[in-house]
């Protein structure tokens, strides 16, 4: 899979920030929708985004170089380079999602709110994003047969086909289970629910399927021995069942 799409002067356009740039514009309308919605401004939402996202993609770097900072020690220019990859969701989910509650505060504009109204956006923009690890031939899994990887359609096998092997589509996994969680993401947010309540379930529900697709992969981040992302997603489950748990614990005392 040639991971560069064309060159304008000898510089290389890569798949990579075409595919990342297409699903920001997509979870843009997608938020735009959901506003309509819940009669909520849009040009609210676009302010936060515009300060958040810059530091989501900053700190989404930051957190794979970490991780990975032994290859980058005798190279530090390198580390700004995210042309090819290395963009670690949770770093870019943690430092954005954050930058957005300060700004609200700051703002005095209700952060549940917003963030009940994002979740659909974000995970759809995760979605997609997801492709542009497979134009890189990264995010993938182990080594599986030709009887297995058959079963998939043949662009997706010549993608998953590298150095004489053939890899679980991983990146397809998550796309496919991050589309299923805005759906109901979406569904979520046309109900009456208290505020915080869709983000908690979009935090769970991505963790729930993030931790297990990781369990397949060959390049997961380390951290002691463990897989990073699966110990960042079981805090995410334990995080959310938690709190959507605490917040409704009234109506359960009731109903019991």
């Amino acid at each position: 899979m040639n991971p560069i799409a064309f060159s304008i002067n000898g510089f290389d356009i890569r798949w990579y920030g075409i595919i990342i740039g297409f699903g920001v514009v997509m979870a843009l309308i997608l938020g735009n929708i959901n506003c309509k919605f819940r009669k909520y401004s849009f040009d609210s939402l676009i302010d936060v985004f515009l300060i958040s996202f810059p530091v989501a993609v900053i700190g989404a770097r930051a957190y794979y170089v970490f991780f990975e900072f032994d290859q980058y020690r005798n190279n530090i220019m390198s580390m700004f380079n995210i042309r090819q990859g290395g963009l670690a969701i949770h770093g870019g989910v943690l430092f954005g999602l954050t930058t957005a509650f300060i700004y609200t505060r700051y703002k005095k504009i209700n952060f549940l709110e917003l963030a009940d109204i994002a979740a659909p956006s974000i995970i759809l923009g995760q979605c997609i994003g997801r492709w542009g690890n497979f134009f890189n031939g990264e995010a993938h899994g182990g080594v599986v047969s030709y009887e297995f990887i058959k079963h998939f359609p043949l662009f997706i096998q010549k993608g998953m086909y590298i150095d004489g092997s053939y890899y679980h589509p991983t990146f397809l996994y998550e796309s496919i289970w991050n589309f299923c969680v805005c759906l109901i993401l979406v569904y979520l947010l046309r109900k009456i629910l208290k505020n915080g309540s869709v983000i908690l379930v979009y935090i769970g529900l991505y963790s729930l399927g993030r931790f297990f697709i990781e369990g397949l992969r060959t390049d997961s981040l380390m951290f002691y021995g463990v897989r990073t992302a699966q110990l960042v997603s079981m805090t995410g489950i334990i995080f959310s069942i938690g709190f959507l748990l605490f917040m409704y614990r009234k109506k359960f005392s009731r109903n019991s």
